[in-house]
């Protein structure tokens, strides 16, 4: 008998204590709890140095599943609001330039971080592509990721609790629109790989979520696929995304890991300030509710704030495109600062 691979083994350590963090934090009664409790169980798990993997197969299939969730949101409603998006999307446009320069300065002065350090670790988002520009400036690679990493989970963590605080309840995307026909699922899975597969050729950011969110809302606007995938398979993507945020810190020293934990609770502090203002002001332009537009614009993971929309009920479509909104502003962004922060 073949004996079954490592990262294979230590994926379902981490999906064990994902499990486990996920019950208990359903038992206390902590928001989003699937995703939470898994996220917070796994980190500790990892800093105190057990080995937890998520292998990029289940990974990806983790991200095609909440793809087709967010598709499958899509209602006339939402269509109908997507006519006041720009507005939205302009105050969103602020935020992110505020949260940037905001951050940066406080690393730089708090934490005495380097400029070009400080600014794409303040930098809200677009990881992988932070990372590739940190290799070829010269930033300190490992405190950017460990600060990205942080901020990450803590807003995992944080965002649902605002969104309780605010005390929104969850919209009709949660009504009971009966589960895809298994003809549905043969065509939407597919089509959102290949699609998939096409965005990630076109280096477009979150490709394998979006391809299987734009196939499935297709076939949700064309009543080809009505309906949703089963509560307990949306459930269990969302044990293994908070899993993969635990994962985050495996291998990392304990003091390195101190320092940054700080950094990133300050960048954290700042994002989630300035989002909630920019949500304040965006609700009252589009007639939303400011919980909808804090999940648009707190910039967490595209894949991690989608998925926090749709166990909330509130507008995972809305807050999907917002986020891809962010991720290809920030490409434009990010280098005009690097110039910047050169020339400084």
């Amino acid at each position: 008998m073949q004996a079954i691979h490592p990262d294979w083994q230590a994926a379902a350590v981490a999906l064990v204590i994902g499990s486990a963090g996920a019950a208990l934090f359903w038992v206390i009664g902590f928001p989003a709890a699937l995703l939470t409790g898994p996220a917070s169980a796994v980190s500790i798990a990892t800093i105190m140095g057990v080995r937890c993997v998520i292998p990029p197969a289940l990974r990806d299939g983790v991200f095609l599943l909440i793809g087709v969730s967010i598709g499958s949101t899509v209602t006339p409603e939402v269509i109908a609001t997507a006519m006041a998006w720009p507005l939205s999307l302009a105050v969103l446009l602020v935020t992110l330039v505020l949260v940037l320069i905001l951050a940066l300065i406080a690393l730089e002065r708090i934490f005495r971080f380097d400029r070009m350090t400080a600014m794409l670790s303040a930098t809200p988002g677009h990881l992988s592509y932070v990372l590739s520009l940190s290799t070829d400036i010269g930033a300190d690679v490992p405190r950017v990721a460990l600060v990205q990493s942080m901020r990450v989970l803590l807003l995992t963590l944080v965002v649902p609790v605002l969104v309780a605080v605010w005390g929104v309840e969850g919209t009709s995307q949660l009504a009971d629109r009966g589960m895809i026909a298994p003809l549905g699922l043969a065509v939407i899975f597919p089509l959102g790989i290949a699609l998939g597969w096409l965005f990630k050729r076109l280096k477009i950011p979150a490709a394998l979520l979006l391809g299987a969110m734009a196939v499935s809302a297709v076939g949700q606007g064309a009543d080809l696929t009505p309906g949703a995938l089963p509560a307990w398979v949306i459930g269990a993507a969302f044990i293994a995304m908070g899993s993969l945020i635990g994962t985050r810190f495996v291998g990392v020293d304990r003091a390195v890991l101190a320092n940054a934990f700080l950094a990133g609770l300050v960048c954290t502090f700042i994002a989630c300030g300035v989002a909630a203002l920019g949500a304040v002001l965006a609700s009252e332009l589009v007639g939303l509710p400011p919980a909808v537009l804090l999940l648009a614009f707190a910039p967490g993971g595209v894949e991690v704030m989608a998925a926090i929309a749709i166990e909330t009920g509130l507008e995972p479509a809305f807050v999907a495109a917002h986020h891809v909104f962010r991720l290809l502003a920030l490409t434009v962004i990010v280098p005009v600062m690097v110039v910047w922060a050169r020339r400084g």
